[in-house]
């Protein structure tokens, strides 16, 4: 017994040993990659497809670089700190065409961006939860409150979905606001409307307005 105890002392003392020592050689990006991952584990895991497959993908600090941005984007988000941009489809609340814009994350707000426009700012501070689904799509939709400030929720795809919901809900401080969702979500247009989108399986992705109004997803 006496030996088994020191044997499995030891076992502990030694593990807790190479453990010490991984932590210490790691450098300060791989601390924030690790950080990160352990969020989208904690959002994703056993949830969302592909998430299996995000592992092995490393995240990047940004998609884009801050000097990508129209100087005038630039002034207008003077004073921010710019943590994230990213490429991602904005598909309109009520018709929903698909249109090309940039989500750039600071330090405190989105902005929704469009060449040297910002289409939309919504601060962290109000944002009032963020969906995607339980499939292989990059659909999100960012919650936003109802007020004369903003339009209506926010329906995005992204090409990098996991990496840009981890930024997202890490910089608002919101990650218990994340639902992976399963079938269909309803979406808030403005004006106290509501619309809704559907989820579904096909043989090739898809995102088009289905004869009944609905936003679907394939």
């Amino acid at each position: 017994d006496f030996l088994m105890q020191t044997s499995e002392m030891l076992q502990k003392i030694c593990m807790r040993n190479l453990v010490r020592k991984y932590c210490r050689g790691l450098t300060a990006e791989r601390k924030v990659q690790l950080q990160q991952k352990v969020v989208t584990s904690a959002v994703f895991s056993g949830k969302k497809e592909g998430y299996l497959e995000s592992l092995s993908q490393p995240f990047l600090e940004t998609r884009l670089k801050e000097n990508d941005l129209n100087p005038k984007v630039l002034q207008l988000i003077r004073g921010e700190n710019i943590k994230y941009v990213t490429p991602v489809i904005k598909y309109d609340r009520n018709g929903f065409k698909a249109r090309e814009r940039l989500l750039v994350l600071t330090q405190s707000s989105a902005y929704v961006v469009e060449m040297a426009k910002i289409k939309q700012k919504i601060e962290y501070s109000t944002l009032k939860g963020i969906s995607t689904s339980n499939l292989s799509d990059g659909i999100v939709v960012i919650h936003v409150p109802e007020d004369n400030k903003q339009k209506g929720d926010v329906i995005l795809q992204c090409e990098h979905i996991f990496e840009t919901v981890t930024k997202l809900c890490i910089l608002a401080n919101k990650q218990s606001l994340v639902k992976v969702v399963k079938g269909s979500l309803r979406f808030r247009i403005g004006s106290g409307k509501e619309g809704t989108m559907v989820f579904t399986v096909g043989p090739e992705p898809q995102v088009f307005k289905d004869k009944t109004g609905q936003l679907t997803v394939v």
